[in-house]
């Protein structure tokens, strides 16, 4: 663009965006992100039991979690016990869902472990598999 000034001379403006500002905001937001995203991810903390026969997880399934203060999750959703049988037939409708992950904190109460699997069984959950971690190798 180009115009004259007050003695007759023609001059261009500066044309030229400055992108260092632009810059500076978008390396803040990808440390953000950077910093957030393992936060997110991490969903419900808990010490499941070390057992030696472990298989690898190869499929997205619901995860089930009792903590250690036998709270219980569906997903990473908190849920009462007595809510959780008509979730889990909601879900079972829509998703055609007829496997569940279990994770139980290794302090959990048996007791409470059976009554997390009998209201799982009553919602017409055939297959429930238990999380564990591999057992840790003594040399």
């Amino acid at each position: 663009m180009a115009f004259t000034n007050p003695q007759g001379r023609t001059q261009t403006s500066l044309s030229d965006i400055n992108v260092t500002p632009f810059v500076d905001v978008l390396l803040v937001l990808l440390v953000i992100f950077m910093l957030t995203a393992p936060i997110l991810q991490s969903g419900i903390e808990l010490d499941v039991p070390q057992t030696r026969t472990v298989q690898e997880i190869s499929q997205e399934k619901l995860v089930v979690s009792i903590d250690r203060e036998q709270r219980l999750f569906l997903g990473n959703d908190p849920v009462n016990i007595n809510q959780l049988g008509p979730l889990l037939r909601e879900k079972a409708a829509s998703d055609k869902l007829q496997s569940v992950f279990l994770r139980a904190d290794k302090d959990v109460p048996f007791g409470t472990v059976a009554m997390v699997v009998d209201e799982l069984r009553l919602a017409g959950i055939e297959q429930i598999s238990m999380v564990t971690e591999p057992q840790e190798r003594r040399r």
